[in-house]
């Protein structure tokens, strides 16, 4: 199955290399390309692509208020989006407005290949380095009173689970750090986020976030 990508960046060169390096895999097709927020609004309704890659920092319309608007309009398109060590801000608006995952600009190839797929299958994909950047800069101005009540019909192994999920483990680190097998992460992922109303893993790590499930100097 062929995954549909739409290239979003203000920067021609930057599409280009993305392009460059997408187009040399036989699973993924570059569908178009927008240097604006406007345009891959357009371009997503227009193309129906599966995957929209998505810089922030853009003319007319930023990519955090495009990809609500995506996410909004019922789009069933997926948005990753790029990102630098200095916008870890953007990045948490970003998660909270619906994408899907975000990663370094700088990322490998590779990493970049493989979110793109991560996110095409219906995960989420997230940059554990930029992850724990998240937490030193949020957890501490974060609630620091007992739980709160959505995390009250958790499991024990399903909020161990959960604080896995939001420094952004895969179902294999967390099966190793658990001693469960993968199997057994995937039912407890599953169950986490059903009972928390949550979409994929990258909302895990917003609610993780903002209801204080894990915070800043934790491993």
């Amino acid at each position: 199955m062929t995954i549909r990508v739409l290239l979003v960046d203000d920067q021609a060169w930057l599409r280009l290399g993305f392009r460059a390096v997408l187009e040399q895999e036989p699973d993924i097709e570059v569908v178009g390309e927008a240097g604006d927020g406007e345009q891959a609004m357009a371009q997503t309704r227009t193309l129906r692509p599966d995957v929209v890659l998505m810089d922030v920092r853009m003319p007319r319309l930023d990519g955090i208020e495009a990809t609500r608007r995506i996410v909004a309009s019922g789009s069933s398109a997926r948005v990753l989006v790029l990102t630098t060590f200095d916008l870890d801000e953007y990045v948490f608006a970003a998660l909270r407005a619906g994408a899907s995952g975000f990663l370094l600009k700088d990322a490998l190839p590779a990493d970049l290949l493989s979110g793109i797929r991560v996110v095409a299958s219906g995960d989420a994909a997230v940059a554990p380095n930029v992850t724990r950047r998240l937490i030193s800069t949020f957890a501490s101005h974060l609630p620091v009173a007992g739980a709160p009540e959505p995390l009250d019909g958790l499991t024990t192994r399903e909020r161990d689970v959960l604080m896995e999920l939001a420094r952004a483990r895969s179902n294999a680190e967390i099966a190793a750090r658990l001693h469960i097998s993968e199997a057994t992460v995937k039912i407890h992922v599953g169950r986490v986020l059903g009972k928390l109303g949550l979409r994929d893993r990258a909302q895990a790590v917003v609610f993780a976030y903002e209801n204080g499930v894990i915070r800043a100097g934790a491993d």
